[in-house]
């Protein structure tokens, strides 16, 4: 290759002396303490959550009534009867009827064929209906204000309205909790860089062109002096989730749905154990093999870079939210590295006094299972989710969640700079601006396998751009 004055850039470059760009070092905190931490006791109720929860956001909720509407009465659904007809403010949780959420005695009825198995993408319907209840009751919400696909069980809010005759509440105004408070609202000089990424799934993909290419660029061994230079800049990359088994998985329950609506159609008991056995023998080899190569390849990330590991659908650990992170065992090389940390999803970290916070994806789309298709982007659905308070609303109701009873970990107590959602279709980002002056980069973080794309977030500035490898 020649340059436009004739000289080669063989020749240049011989004459040129290398350079060495040092990576940039980051203070690091993990807040997900909370998430690991915490003893699960399967022996109580779920509904020990939602009353936890209303309790902490109903305190949140008082003052901020009685600055936007005044001193109209806060009524406990029991006593409306009290202020029959009257205005007033009613506090609980939002709760939608829809006969498309999952059923574990829909699904064995459907196992033994006692009803038609339900194809559908989300769970609405024509008959869902919304209420709101507290510790006590329950009452269903009418009135124009009142739009089904945007209302989401587990939601705490305050209603303004009015109790009918008919025990049904016609709502006139709604007020969510708001975003959490900022500790500090100080200007920032760290120049570092997140590089955040989900979807890899390295069980198919760890030999495409687009995960060298990723790899090369983030290791420094790709682009030229600029870039390079540029890169050295990157203090930490953050993986939300689908790391290793989506693929694995997917074609494994295919296979098994199949091998049962075959084997149930002959019924030989004999038979379907030898072939559920031989599935199951290439499962735990295929899942090895992914897990194996997943190891490699983070180690190699770990020698360039800080990483944290998120785990998400599919991944090697607990499917009940929070997820724990994933076991050292399975990653001997890489979990030897002090630059690599294994967390928890969702995540919540502290980089150069930048709160950081994302969930791998699950959260956003149970919320869009449960609203169906209302042209609602993941964006403006992971914004939502700050002005309600909390990360996961439809856990434990459609989400699975373990039984907290003593207290609500996906409360939001603290409002992040950086708040993301992983494994989404398409890169989307938002700067929003809280009540209090609150800045908080908003992420929507695209599937690396489907997309090839990764995203740089500027710690000083929040800047946020994407770079695209396919």
């Amino acid at each position: 290759m020649v340059h436009k004055d004739g000289k080669s850039v063989i020749e240049e470059s011989e004459n040129e002396k290398p350079q060495v760009f040092e990576r940039k070092q980051a203070q690091y905190k993990d807040l997900s303490k909370k998430f690991v931490n915490t003893v699960n006791d399967y022996s109580k109720q779920f509904a020990h959550i939602y009353s936890i929860r209303l309790a902490e956001l109903r305190n949140i909720l008082i003052p901020r009534v009685k600055a936007k509407w005044g001193n109209i009465p806060i009524v406990r659904l029991a006593d409306l009867g009290n202020v029959e007809g009257q205005k007033c403010i009613i506090i609980g949780t939002l709760y939608k009827h829809q006969q498309g959420k999952p059923s574990i005695l829909r699904e064995l009825s459907e196992n033994h064929q006692l009803t038609n198995p339900c194809s559908k993408s989300d769970y609405c319907s024509d008959k869902d209906q919304p209420f709101l209840e507290d510790e006590m009751l329950r009452i269903r919400l009418i009135g124009p204000n009142v739009d089904l696909k945007e209302i989401v069980t587990g939601v705490v809010c305050a209603i303004l309205g009015n109790e009918n005759n008919d025990g049904t509440f016609t709502v006139k105004d709604w007020c969510p909790p708001g975003c959490a408070p900022k500790k500090s609202l100080k200007t920032y000089t760290s120049e570092g860089k997140l590089i955040i990424v989900s979807g890899l799934d390295l069980s198919a993909n760890s030999k495409s062109l687009e995960i060298n290419l990723f790899t090369e660029w983030l290791c420094g061994m790709a682009g030229n002096r600029v870039v390079q230079k540029d890169n050295a800049s990157i203090v930490r990359l953050i993986i939300a989730g689908k790391l290793s088994l989506d693929k694995v998985c997917t074609e494994t329950s295919t296979k098994f749905h199949i091998i049962d609506a075959l084997i149930s159609s002959i019924g030989n008991t004999i038979k379907r154990n030898d072939t559920v056995n031989s599935a199951t023998n290439t499962l735990a080899k295929e899942i090895g093999e992914a897990i194996k190569t997943t190891d490699a390849f983070l180690n190699t990330l770990a020698m360039c870079c800080h990483i944290t590991l998120m785990p998400g659908e599919y991944d090697p650990t607990n499917a009940m939210l929070p997820q724990k992170p994933l076991h050292p065992c399975l990653l001997p090389k890489s979990s030897r590295l002090e630059s690599f940390t294994s967390s928890t999803n969702p995540w919540i970290g502290k980089i150069e006094e930048r709160i950081v916070m994302g969930t791998s994806g699950q959260s956003i789309k149970d919320i869009i299972k449960a609203t169906g298709e209302t042209g609602i982007s993941p964006i403006e659905w992971l914004e939502r989710t700050l002005l309600w308070r909390h990360m996961c609303p439809t856990a434990p109701d459609t989400l699975l969640a373990c039984p907290y009873y003593k207290e609500d970990l996906f409360i939001m107590k603290e409002c992040p700079d950086v708040y993301f959602v992983g494994n989404t279709d398409k890169f989307e980002t938002k700067l929003l601006k809280g009540d209090e002056n609150q800045m908080m980069r908003l992420i929507s973080i695209p599937c690396f396998s489907t997309t090839h794309t990764a995203v740089i977030v500027n710690l000083q500035n929040l800047d946020t751009k994407y770079i695209c490898f396919g």
